[in-house]
């Protein structure tokens, strides 16, 4: 009997994160670094601290944050994993324990903020 493949959860949370950041990634950029140091659709107090604060104080908000940053994180780490092998990196447990290991303390961190959003 073979032992039983990770490579359907990887590549998930890869493509859940190439999703997330070909959709959500460029209207972040568009929003956060475009629209709203223009003053387009905005109004002036749109990323002032109390009304960030307030909308990531509620635990929905906060946890579609860690979520996102969590994909975000899990799609990097597959795709510098990938691109070492590439480069004749041999594909060892070590790297892959470094790559995915490495998002998902982030991802610990992250859900670990947005709990601290919530609760403080």
């Amino acid at each position: 009997m073979r032992a039983r493949s990770h490579e359907p959860i990887v590549w998930s949370l890869f493509g859940a994160g190439g999703v997330f950041a070909a959709l959500l990634g460029t209207m972040l950029v568009l929003i956060i670094g475009i629209l709203v140091p223009m003053g387009l659709g905005f109004g002036p107090d749109a990323m002032h601290y109390d009304s960030l604060r307030s909308l990531f104080g509620h635990p929905l908000p906060a946890l579609g944050l860690a979520v996102v940053i969590s994909l975000f994180l899990f799609h990097g780490a597959h795709r510098i994993y990938h691109t070492l092998h590439d480069l004749g990196i041999p594909a060892s447990k070590k790297m892959m324990l470094a790559c995915y290991g490495s998002a998902a303390a982030g991802s610990g961190v992250a859900l670990l903020l947005a709990g601290m959003l919530v609760v403080f």
